[in-house]
């Protein structure tokens, strides 16, 4: 068994073993879905994401390739492919990392502290900059339409169906997910990093959620040097 084998078999199994509610795909370790849930004491407390984790042939030589699969507001996460800006699974990735450290450090560091000067999602750079209080509201309104506990459930399965109820029978689950985050809720590989790669692919076309916001964003003024644009210098090596 090649080395990187035996380091993907290992760290699937900690996880595994660990509280994270991990689910693989077509029992293959190298592709599997994490329950996560948003940190403690942040604006993302009480938000339940699922996450889709590939690992590549040479891990942990190469880094894995994270996404989230329903949408999250947040300056360094895509809302639309869910693919995140994070140089330390990234371009500083070191094979003394393991899954834990990025399920229970990296990311959630991440969504503690974003990091405006790299933004995949512009608009959400400039308000956390310029206005935290419709910063915050709009998390919350992601949460609320995407990633509640009952959304989760009713969208990705598990729990009884009991724990649906308060759900409305009409509500459709294109109101959760667009159609390319059913695909990779259903199983199905999100775009590999090397897609992802080009700076102008990161852009923010979420038709609903990140279209006009109210009033008050209009109003924020922001100077030419403090708006970041798609250009940036966000490098993933995958």
């Amino acid at each position: 068994m090649s080395n990187s084998k035996r380091r993907i078999e290992t760290d699937v199994m900690k996880l595994l073993m660990s509280d994270h509610d991990v689910e693989l795909v077509n029992d293959n370790m190298q592709e599997f879905h994490v329950k996560f849930h948003g940190p403690d004491e942040t604006p993302y407390e009480g938000g339940v994401w699922r996450l889709h984790v590939e690992l590549p042939d040479n891990y942990p030589y190469k880094s894995p390739s994270i996404g989230f699969v329903n949408k999250i507001y947040h300056p360094n996460i895509d809302a639309a492919s869910g693919s995140i800006c994070l140089d330390v699974i990234n371009s500083t990735w070191s094979p003394l990392y393991d899954l834990l450290n990025i399920l229970e450090w990296m990311i959630p560091g991440l969504l503690k502290e974003p990091n405006g000067a790299d933004p995949l999602n512009n608009e959400a750079a400039t308000l956390q900059l310029k206005n935290k209080e419709l910063y915050h509201e709009k998390i919350r309104e992601f949460i609320d339409k995407y990633a509640t506990e009952e959304r989760y459930r009713s969208t990705f399965g598990g729990g009884d169906e009991s724990d649906d109820a308060g759900l409305d029978d009409d509500e459709s689950d294109d109101e959760m997910l667009d159609d390319e985050d059913a695909g990779h809720a259903a199983g199905r590989p999100r775009p590999s990093d090397a897609e992802l790669s080009d700076p102008e692919d990161y852009h923010d076309d979420d038709d609903d959620d990140d279209g006009n916001l109210s009033d008050e964003l209009t109003n924020i003024q922001v100077s030419d040097d403090e708006i970041i644009d798609d250009d940036g210098d966000y490098d993933d090596d995958d």
